[in-house]
């Protein structure tokens, strides 16, 4: 097949935004589309690859599946094996139990399967995890176990009839991910079948460029229809973000632009000269180890929960990503690719016994809980307190969590999440006592938001007088939005409808508003109109919670064990308390208007408060990365907000 610098640049062009996108860095929230550009590549070239040989006659599975091996394997167990030390080091019994799991459906190339049942890709969990990336590797490797098979099948019947067979698949598998996206988003995201689509454009556009045409494309459609791909692909890297729907029709933009690249950005075009320099191939050459190494950085850096991060520090551990890269494709890579240092038996034997080594690994860690014995009795027992796995949350049900942040009040179907089966849509209907106004409370409060809205609720119960009612309708994951539509497709699209609806039907005293990280302040200007207009006299915003690198619990027990401190700002995100500084200073005030800090409550000179009391297992002040724990929202309630919603009101 005849080498394209072109397609190592868009190699290139894939990798970077992902490894952005997994580092923070918000200029690059729809960076996770650099894998939907990998997939339509992989079609491509794997087509490219099969069909001259199919044609020449010269085409064997074994052949085909030995060249996989070496171009995917070695690479991807030097990775692996390089995680076992820090693992070891750094994660606690759980996680490594985790991370046990991962490495052994990674080596059986199922760990799509594995991320699907345990979490969402979006999750702050899923930062946590150094394999995370790993399905991506799985969908292909099960999809080569098909599609050579229906290639030759189909090539049987002409390339016309071949093009017309695959591309009736890649519509059904759209069609699934479209669907699918809404209904089941995380099996959409992960597994092949609504993944295949991806694979198949790339499919297509080697199956027509491989066709005799009397004409080529115009040099004029050559530079229009590069740049079209180019433009689409800037414009998924650049405006998706978290909230669109991560696979489906939106998918087509990334898809399509790639696919245009490849049939018509030849080196004498504008956008192939681009791909194609020296820095964007060369970077392209060692996108694969690139991708490999990039999230272990990562997550590993978040279980250690460095001090003071930032988009710029996390920005720089992704891009350092490409040193061990180089040592990979140098001397891991392109070494087991050459068949006379490394022949067939060679290959064979190094890759069994590397997958010994991960199932034997993944077997003592479930043998042994983890390697438990790492930490000391007192350690294991405080971090197992917090444990809190799905689907029977041990942490929440012990603490009686979804009543005391009152779950009956939230759209999303945490029923449905708990059994590894998330959906968009929302549950059927609320509890009615979250928005019906009782005729014998003189005030009311409405609390909207997400889940940190949600937290504040316990406090609020405790803090409030008896003739305040508590109205809530706070959805997990869910930002408020006052210009929503009654979409009953999507839960927060629903919910931030149906919160607004209800709060200018019963126009409560007092709304607060709360969420995680995500506070925009031209967003909530446009609630506060919307909200003043509709009759409410007193709109608060809490701030966001003090954020830790990883999760508090496991801070505690690995950084400060030994002589746990009452503030610290170890592991505390200064970035998040930047956040914090410049939403007191952008948004305007009054006494109809107010912003409350969480961060000013919790955090001061010493450092941000790790516990209340006496015990720093039951005082404890997050058990995550940043959702307040009960008692920690009932000090917070009693001492500040309580007082902000009720003055002014006799």
């Amino acid at each position: 097949m005849e080498y394209r610098r072109e397609i190592d640049g868009l190699r290139a062009l894939a990798v970077v935004p992902v490894m952005l996108f997994h580092a923070g860095l918000q200029s690059f929230s729809g960076g996770y589309v650099g894998v939907d550009i990998f997939f339509v590549i992989s079609g491509y070239l794997i087509t490219k690859i099969i069909l001259p040989e199919w044609q020449a006659g010269m085409f064997t599975l074994a052949r085909f599946y030995e060249r996989r091996a070496r171009r995917i394997l070695p690479a991807l167990y030097v990775m692996m094996a390089a995680c076992l030390p820090f693992a070891w080091l750094w994660l606690s019994p759980a996680d490594m139990n985790s991370f046990s799991h991962s490495i052994v459906a990674t080596s059986a190339f199922l760990s799509n399967v594995l991320f699907w049942l345990q979490s969402g890709y979006f999750e702050p969990s899923a930062e946590l995890k150094p394999l995370l990336h790993t399905w991506s590797l799985a969908v292909e490797e099960q999809y080569y176990l098909i599609f050579p098979l229906l290639l030759v099948l189909f090539m049987r019947l002409g390339r016309r009839w071949a093009a017309t067979l695959f591309a009736g698949i890649a519509l059904m598998s759209l069609a699934a991910a479209q669907w699918g996206s809404a209904v089941y988003p995380a099996a959409t995201f992960y597994l092949l079948p609504t993944r295949m689509w991806e694979l198949l454009i790339g499919v297509l556009v080697a199956l027509h460029s491989s066709a005799d045409h009397r004409h080529e494309p115009h040099p004029l459609l050559r530079e229009l229809a590069g740049t079209l791909g180019l433009s689409l692909i800037a414009c998924a890297v650049f405006t998706f973000d978290k909230e669109t729907p991560s696979l489906g029709l939106y998918t087509l933009l990334p898809t399509v632009g790639t696919a245009l690249i490849i049939r018509f950005a030849t080196p004498e075009t504008l956008v192939g000269k681009l791909l194609g320099h020296r820095l964007l191939s060369g970077l392209g050459l060692l996108s694969y180890s690139a991708y490999l190494w990039h999230q272990p950085i990562l997550a590993f850096a978040r279980h250690r929960g460095l001090g003071e991060p930032s988009q710029l520090v996390f920005g720089a551990l992704a891009v350092s990503a490409f040193a061990p890269a180089y040592v990979s494709w140098k001397y891991v890579e392109t070494p087991f690719r050459n068949r006379r240092l490394f022949g067939r038996r060679e290959i064979r034997i190094s890759l069994m016994f590397g997958s010994a080594v991960f199932v034997g690994f993944g077997l003592a860690s479930a043998l042994t809980g983890g390697f438990e014995g790492r930490l000391g009795q007192e350690q294991r027992e405080f971090l197992a307190y917090f444990e809190n796995d799905l689907p029977d949350w041990h942490y929440y049900m012990k603490i009686q969590l979804p009543e005391r942040y009152r779950n009956q009040c939230n759209f999303y179907d945490v029923a449905k999440y708990r059994l590894g089966a998330q959906t968009q849509l929302p549950v059927e209907t609320i509890a009615p006592e979250c928005f019906q106004r009782s005729d014998q409370a003189k005030r009311r409060v409405f609390i909207w938001g997400d889940s940190h809205a949600q937290q504040l609720y316990y406090g609020l119960r405790h803090a409030l007088p008896d003739d305040w009612q508590i109205l809530q309708v706070a959805t997990s994951g869910c930002v408020a939005r006052s210009d929503a539509t009654p979409n009953k497709q999507s839960y927060c699209e629903f919910s931030n409808w149906f919160a607004f609806s209800k709060i200018v039907e019963d126009k409560p005293d007092v709304v607060i508003v709360g969420q995680d990280a995500g506070h925009n302040v031209a967003r909530m200007n446009d609630i506060t109109r919307r909200l003043l207009a509709a009759g409410v006299k007193k709109i608060i915003f809490t701030g966001p919670n003090p954020h830790w690198t990883t999760d508090l619990p496991k801070i505690v027990a690995y950084r400060l064990w030994g002589n746990i401190p009452r503030r610290t700002f170890i592991g505390v995100d200064r970035g998040i308390m930047a956040l914090d500084d410049t939403l007191k200073s952008a948004l305007v005030q009054s006494a109809s208007v107010r912003l409350v800090s969480v961060i000013d409550y919790f955090c001061n000179g010493a450092g941000c408060l790790v516990y209340h009391g006496d015990d720093v297992r039951q005082g404890i002040t997050s058990w995550d990365y940043a959702h307040l724990t009960p008692v920690a929202s009932d000090h917070f309630a009693r001492d500040v907000l309580a007082n902000n919603v009720m003055d002014g009101f006799d």
